[in-house]
């Protein structure tokens, strides 16, 4: 069972190693590629249904005990971000072939495509922090060949920053994994978990935690390092902005989370105080550029911001409940935002502009993708008894249990903020006086049904959130108690 771990990288890398030779026979591609999404998110299904029943999974490869060999450890968080994932890929799988023009589909869109879900996957799932670095570059390349695919000057010149950003935050990543081995003499998470208490160089080793926080808060768009994020994320196409949108930050994301709790959580007072003041300011931050902007994907991409701001809290408050919530809102921002992405990508399609000044009364021509977007828009702003609603919950009550009463009103008063942001393009753009619409050469109605896969996944996660939230609630206590990730992987 252990070896069936490995498939949700192996699947998504292959089938896009594949398609490199079919480029042109784009009817096969694009059926390839579903299929292979597809087959891929019911193999993580089974393997996380597997996970929350038994336990967690180790992949120790090629014979090589733990701590020596590569390690992939298929425990709780990482199948549930996992499953998420490949919900995702699902439905961009079905959305890109109504939304993407020819060329674009043809310049190996598919094919960076799965290498990006296959390079997540392994982010997710890898037990050592040097090859967390090496699937951070498989998604990275992945992510380079698709926010420069179809060539125009704006994708060009926001690519220019994206990509020297990530390549300065790559060089320190590695640097600072050589940096920790030369001090611990290992890279294995849970070996480091062990070692870290036991090494008396306390300076150098708080160090190397800045750095590699420094590292994935530049990834994760955390405050004041999310200035490159807003536009890089917009200037793609629609299915292109989702995929960045809902998988690419959370990694950065999930690597605090994993790093922070397992390896760096011994001086907890100081450094996650210093995480919920960048929480606030990333709330505050986030906020304010969506309602300062008038351009649909703008509001969407800003509003990733104060979502990495909820999840931070939960990391600086460190309590158990705190760590189920910044999961649970986690795994809900991600199904959300793709959707969301993929609505103003539908409402930018029926429009002919992105431009919320040049848009009203589309409701009249399309009611379904306009009520689509009211939920999708609740959901966001977490509103009972929706996904948002179950994280957001968690969240504010640790957080004032545990005495941190103003970032708890700084998150309730941001998420009416939310609200108002992403109901600004609702009431503007689908009520009013009816706009003449441009002529389409084919109907936006098929990118309704993988709109509606994700909005009914994350409906699904909030209103059967008794179904869920166990799950969720006991991976905030893995996350507490490190002893029970140390032992999965490093048992005798």
């Amino acid at each position: 069972m252990t070896n069936l771990i490995f498939l949700p990288i192996l699947i998504p890398l292959i089938a896009g190693t594949m398609f490199v030779f079919f480029r042109k026979r784009l009817p096969l591609v694009r059926a390839g590629t579903q299929i292979a999404t597809i087959l891929n998110l019911v193999v993580t299904a089974f393997i996380t249904y597997y996970v929350v029943e038994n336990g967690t999974l180790v992949l120790q490869t090629g014979g090589w005990i733990a701590p020596y060999g590569i390690i992939l450890v298929g425990d709780g968080l990482a199948m549930s971000l996992i499953l998420t994932t490949n919900v995702i890929a699902v439905a961009a799988a079905f959305y890109a072939p109504y939304s993407l023009d020819k060329g674009r589909e043809e310049f190996y869109f598919y094919t960076f495509f799965l290498i990006l879900i296959g390079g997540v996957s392994g982010a997710f799932l890898t037990g050592d922090i040097f090859n967390l670095f090496v699937f951070f570059e498989v998604l990275l390349m992945a992510s380079y060949g698709l926010i420069v695919l179809g060539g125009t000057r704006q994708q060009l010149r926001e690519s220019i920053k994206y990509v020297l950003l990530n390549l300065f935050s790559s060089i320190l990543f590695v640097t600072t994994v050589a940096f920790l081995y030369s001090v611990t003499g290992t890279v294995n998470m849970a070996q480091l978990s062990v070692r870290v208490g036991y090494v008396n160089q306390t300076g150098i080793l708080t160090t190397i935690g800045i750095l590699f926080f420094i590292v994935f808060a530049t990834k994760g768009a955390l405050f004041p390092l999310y200035f490159w994020m807003p536009n890089a994320y917009t200037k793609p196409p629609a299915v292109i902005s989702a995929l960045f949108g809902a998988l690419l930050t959370k990694v950065g994301i999930y690597s605090i989370i994993r790093i922070f709790t397992l390896i760096f959580n011994g001086n907890i007072d100081y450094t996650h105080t210093f995480f919920i003041l960048l929480a606030g300011f990333t709330l505050i931050f986030g906020v304010a550029g969506a309602l300062s902007t008038n351009n649909i994907k703008l509001i969407i991409a800003y509003n990733i911001i104060p979502a990495i701001g909820f999840m931070i809290m939960g990391v600086g408050v460190f309590s158990s409940l705190s760590l189920s919530g910044s999961i649970y809102y986690l795994i809900h921002d991600m199904v959300i935002k793709a959707a969301l992405f993929l609505l103003v990508g539908a409402v930018a399609i029926a429009a002919g502009t992105s431009d919320l000044r040049k848009i009203s009364g589309l409701i009249k021509e399309y009611p379904f993708l306009g009520w689509m977007f009211f939920i999708a828009g609740v959901v966001l702003a977490g509103l009972p008894p929706f996904s948002g609603f179950i994280g957001k919950l968690q969240l504010l009550q640790s957080a004032f249990e545990n005495g941190h009463y103003v970032i708890a009103i700084v998150g309730l008063i941001t998420s009416l903020l939310i609200l108002v942001s992403v109901m600004r393009i609702f009431i503007l753009g689908f009520w009013g006086e009816g706009m003449e619409l441009p002529q389409h050469t084919r109907s936006i109605r098929p990118l309704y049904f993988p709109i509606s896969f994700l909005l009914v996944f994350s409906i699904v996660l909030g209103v059967g959130a008794e179904w869920f939230l166990p799950h969720i609630q006991q991976i905030g206590v893995d996350l507490t108690e490190p002893s029970v990730y140390i032992d999965a992987v490093l048992k005798e």
